[in-house]
Formats: C-alpha cells, sequence, structure tokens
C-alpha cells in the first residue's frame, strides 16, 4: 500500500509542475488573444477590477491531470480498466460545453454566452452519455446507498436513471456558481479530489484513485494563479470540468449520496440562489441575501475573498470527514 500511496503522489506532483507550467505559457497566451473576464453588471462594485483578467484558464489543470491520469493509467488501460478514462472523458465533454459558453463570452464581450436552454440540454445529454456507457460496462448499479445508515435502496432503473441525470446536472452547476471569487471553487473542490483520492485507493484501487489525484495536483497548481487577487479564472471551461468530475466520481464511487456532505458548499451556494429567487419573487422584489450567491452575500457583510476561501474550504474538510466516517459500515 505504502508503493501505491507513493504513486499517487508521484502523480499528484507532475500533475502539479505540469500544470504549473502550462500556466507559464497559457496566461499571456490568452492575454493576447484578449480572452478576459466580463464581469456582470449587478455584482459587487469593487469585482469590476478584475474585468479583462484572463479567463479559460481552466484549459491548464484540464490539460495537465488529464495527460498525467492518461499516461500513468496506460497499464491499467492495457489490462481492460478503463475507469480514470471514463470519468476524465466525461468531465471533459462538460469542460467543452463550458469552452463554448466562454468562447460566446469572450467574442461577444458580455457576460452572457450559451442560452440556459442549451447549456441545460448539452449537459443532459452529456450526463445521458455516460450513464449509458457506465451501465453497459457493469460500472453502475440501481442500489442507492445512504451514508452514514449504511442501508442501500434497489430502485427502477428508469427512475435511477432519471435520478441520477439530474444529480448530476445539479452538481455541475453547484461548483459553477461556487466559482464566484478568486481561488474559491479551486480550493473546495481540491479538498473533495483529496477525499476521492483516499477513498479511491483505500476501497477502489490505484485505477480509481488515480485521476482525483492528478485532478487535486492540477488544482493545487492552479491556485498559484488563481488566488487572490487572480491572474487568470478557470471560467466555465474550468468549473463545468470540475462538476463533471465530482459527479463522475459520486456515480463511479457507486454514493451519490455522498456527495451531500462533501458537497455542503456546493448546495448552500445553490440554496442561497434558489431563496434569493424564490423570496423576490414571492415578495414581489424584496431580496432574502444582500447578493446571491451566498459569497456574495458574505462579501457584502465585510467578509475578505481569502477569508471566504478559508472557512469554505475548512467546511468541506469537516463534511469530507463526516463523509469518510459515514461510508466506513459499507466496508
Amino acid at each position: 500500500m505504502r508503493n501505491v500511496w507513493t504513486d499517487l503522489l508521484i502523480a499528484a506532483g507532475i500533475s502539479f509542475l505540469l500544470t504549473l507550467l502550462i500556466g507559464k505559457f497559457l496566461i499571456p497566451e490568452l492575454r493576447k488573444l484578449k480572452a478576459g473576464q466580463e464581469i456582470r453588471e449587478d455584482g459587487p462594485t469593487w469585482h469590476k477590477s478584475k474585468a479583462g483578467t484572463p479567463t479559460m484558464g481552466g484549459i491548464m489543470f484540464i490539460v495537465g491531470s488529464g495527460l498525467v491520469a492518461l499516461v500513468l493509467g496506460w497499464k491499467s488501460m492495457l489490462g481492460g480498466s478503463f475507469t480514470h478514462l471514463y470519468v476524465f472523458l466525461f468531465a471533459l465533454a462538460f469542460g467543452i460545453i463550458g469552452f463554448l459558453d466562454d468562447y460566446r463570452k469572450v467574442k461577444q464581450h458580455q457576460n452572457e454566452g450559451l442560452t440556459a436552454k442549451q447549456k441545460f440540454l448539452l449537459q443532459l445529454l452529456a450526463a445521458i452519455v455516460f450513464l449509458s456507457l457506465m451501465r453497459f460496462e457493469g460500472l453502475l448499479t440501481n442500489e442507492l446507498y445512504i451514508p452514514f445508515f449504511n442501508i442501500s435502496f434497489t430502485i427502477n432503473w428508469v427512475l435511477y436513471l432519471i435520478f441520477a441525470a439530474f444529480v448530476i446536472v445539479g452538481c455541475v452547476n453547484a461548483v459553477n456558481l461556487t466559482d464566484g471569487i478568486d481561488g474559491q471553487a479551486t480550493a473546495v473542490t481540491f479538498v473533495v479530489m483529496v477525499f476521492f483520492t483516499v477513498v479511491g485507493l483505500l476501497w477502489y484501487g490505484f485505477n480509481y484513485a488515480l485521476f482525483p489525484a492528478a485532478l487535486a495536483g492540477g488544482l493545487a497548481a492552479f491556485f498559484v494563479y488563481n488566488h487572490h487577487p487572480a491572474k487568470t479564472f478557470m471560467g466555465d471551461t474550468g468549473s463545468l470540468f470540475l462538476g463533471g468530475a465530482v459527479a463522475a466520481l459520486g456515480f463511479i464511487y457507486d454514493m451519490p449520496m455522498v456527495l451531500i456532505p462533501v458537497g455542503i458548499v456546493y448546495i448552500a451556494e445553490t440554496l442561497s440562489d434558489i431563496i434569493q429567487i424564490v423570496y423576490f419573487r414571492a415578495t414581489h422584489g424584496k431580496r432574502f441575501f444582500k447578493m446571491a450567491p451566498l459569497h456574495h452575500h458574505l462579501e457584502l457583510s465585510g467578509w475578505s475573498e481569502a477569508k471566504l476561501v478559508t472557512v469554505f474550504s475548512a467546511i468541506t474538510i469537516v463534511g469530507c470527514v463526516l463523509a469518510y466516517f459515514g461510508i466506513c459500515g459499507r466496508y
């Protein structure tokens, strides 16, 4: 086991260095292409200074982690195990959707890319294809495992696939919402990837743990460029890729319900947005939060971006530790 842990640390380390190197070349190229972030008009006023910061920086950890996972997982693929490849390709599909969204924003010089309907349909299609492939490969069951209670329910396949598709789309967009301030989605998802690396190695094997380990290394490197004040943003290219990775790992490990404690920050951000919209409509214009999602409310309440990243990462660590103990009974 010690050698396998070493191999995963090497994978994370190589991904870190490769992503760091890619960033050195990518950021200047994004500047040349004038791929600057457009800032939403109704956002915090001090965010306007971020306008023009290169976006689509998520490309660096997508390429870095992807190359490491594929090269170091080559032996597993020769042996007929493609788990890490499926997870990466699924996340990549969402990354491509995000890239199309970012490209339109950059080309049109506004903060709107694909329409909500277009993004939803593309994401739903990607989820359905992934779930169908997982079922065909025998990597997906219709047993819904409940952490902490250590019980499982058998669900009708059609109902399970509908449930799974909407969980995936919801998870992807929740991660996307979390990417609203410098370094937040990066740091929070780094913690989540460490969790999946540990669980993957302890109970599933090296092939399951390889991709999250490589992505953790890539995110650590990206944070060098993305912490406040950010030199680049991941864009929807990066955030949708991360959302796809988180969702895919939840299902490839056959425990999507673990995404609740692990993704507590993602859920809080999403719920704050939903509450704001419902309350606004119900009260004909009043706001429950100063601004949604939650990180903007806390910013307007005086929290710095560094404090938000630290607190939200700490909350995610607690959620991951609880999730770990919540699933121990299964193994």
